[in-house]
C-alpha cells in the first residue's frame, strides 16, 4: 500500500522506551516452555532514552530506512533482504504491505547498546503504521507482533521483553508461559507508586562500556548448553535467584538486591566468559567493592552495564564508574531513569 498520500498531511510519529533487564534468556520460548512448572520469569526496567520513529513521504514503491549508526538503506517494495544490518525495520514495513515511506528512526540510547534498541524500533515502526492506517494500538499486540517478525528473521531464538518494555514502559516483573492459544505474558509491577519509580534513580546506574554488543553470539551458547542439558540446572536457579531480586527491590533491601545481582552475573560468566568485556569486567569488580550489584544488559558481550544498591554506595560507585570510563572512546554514564510511558504516538 502507497501511504506517501496519507503522510503528505501529517508525518506520524511514534517513540518508545528502551529497558536494562535482569534474568533474561528465560523470555525465549526454548527455555520458558521446558522450565513452565517453574513459572519463569524476568525483570526488566524501561528506561527515558526513547527510541523515536518518524514516518515522512517517499517515492512510491520505494522503502527508505535511516538510522544513527548505521549506513541509509533504501529498496523496492518487497525486495529488502532481511539479512541486511537494518532488515527487521524493512520485514517490520513488508508485514504491513507499506512502500512510498521513509522511515527515520533516532534512538537516544548508543547503537548496539544491548539495551534493546533494534527490538523498541520494531515497536515503535509498527504502531507509527498501525497509527498511520488508523488502527488501533494495543500494547500487547504490537509487542507480541515485532517479536514474531524479528524471530523470523533473525536466524537464532528470539525472546520478549524487549519488546514487552518498549511496548508497556515501567518497572515490571514478567512471567513467561503458554497461554490457551500461544505464548503469552503476566505482568507484576516493581514499584506500587510513582514516588518509588522516582527514588529508584538514586539506587541504579547505567554505563555503557563504548563496544558495541552482538547479541546472537552469547544467545546462541546459551541456548545450545541448554538444549543439550549442561545448564538447565543453572538456569532453574536464575528462575529463582530472578524472583528474588524482584522481591528485594520491591522491599527497599539493596544489599540483597546486589548480592543477587553480583550472583546471576557470577553465574553467566561461569556459562560464558565473553559475556563481559574488558571494560565490563572492570566495571562489575569496581560493583562489587562499593558493595553494588552490577549486570550485563541484554546477552551482554559488550554495550551496557547497569548496577543497583544503596544511594551512598551507588553515589560513590558512579563516581568510580565515572573515573573508568573517562579514558575509554564513546564510553559514559547514561542520564536516564525509568520510564512509565509505553507506545507514544503524535
Amino acid at each position: 500500500m502507497d501511504i506517501s498520500r496519507i503522510l503528505e498531511n501529517k508525518p506520524i510519529r511514534s517513540s518508545v522506551p528502551c529497558r536494562v533487564d535482569f534474568g533474561g534468556t528465560l523470555d525465549i520460548s526454548t527455555f520458558y516452555l521446558p522450565l513452565a512448572h517453574l513459572k519463569p520469569a524476568g525483570v526488566n526496567m524501561a528506561m527515558d532514552l526513547r527510541t523515536v520513529v518518524t514516518l515522512v513521504p517517499h517515492t512510491r514503491g520505494r522503502v527508505k530506512v535511516s538510522s544513527r549508526g548505521f549506513d541509509t538503506a533504501e529498496f523496492g517494495q518487497g525486495t529488502a533482504p532481511f539479512d541486511h544490518p537494518m532488515g527487521l525495520m524493512f520485514a517490520c514495513a513488508q508485514y504491513c504491505n507499506a512502500h512510498g515511506v521513509h522511515i527515520h528512526i533516532d534512538s537516544a540510547s548508543p547503537p548496539r547498546s544491548a539495551l534493546g534498541g533494534s527490538s523498541a524500533a520494531a515497536v515503535a515502526i509498527l504502531a507509527a503504521f498501525y497509527a498511520a492506517f488508523g488502527h488501533p494500538v494495543d500494547p500487547e499486540e504490537i509487542a507480541w507482533l515485532a517479536h514474531y517478525i524479528e524471530s523470523s528473521v533473525a536466524g537464532v531464538p528470539c525472546g520478549v521483553q524487549d519488546q514487552a518494555a518498549a511496548a508497556f514502559g515501567g518497572a515490571h516483573l514478567w512471567e513467561w508461559k503458554m497461554g490457551k492459544t500461544g505464548p503469552a505474558f503476566e505482568r507484576f509491577p516493581v514499584f506500587p507508586t510513582d514516588d518509588r519509580i522516582h527514588d529508584f534513580a538514586s539506587h541504579m546506574l547505567v554505563a555503557y562500556c563504548g563496544i558495541p554488543h552482538v547479541s546472537k553470539d552469547i544467545n546462541s551458547q546459551w541456548v545450545q548448553s541448554f538444549v543439550q542439558g549442561k545448564t538447565r540446572s543453572v538456569f532453574v536457579q536464575i528462575i529463582g535467584i530472578t524472583r528474588d531480586f524482584f522481591h528485594a527491590v520491591q522491599n527497599n533491601d539493596f544489599s540483597l538486591a546486589a548480592d543477587l545481582m553480583n550472583q546471576e552475573t557470577q553465574m553467566r560468566l561461569h556459562m560464558t566468559p565473553d559475556v563481559l568485556d574488558t571494560t565490563g569486567k572492570t566495571l562489575y569488580e569496581t560493583a562489587q567493592q562499593h558493595h553494588c550489584g552490577a549486570r550485563f544488559t541484554g546477552a551482554g558481550g559488550g554495550g551496557c552495564l547497569w548496577a543497583v544498591g544503596s544511594k551512598k554506595d551507588i553515589s560513590r560507585l558512579g563516581a568510580s564508574w565515572q573515573t573508568l570510563l573517562h579514558a575509554i572512546p564513546d564510553a559514559a554514564l547514561l542520564d536516564t531513569k525509568i520510564d512509565t510511558r509505553g507506545i507514544m504516538i503524535e
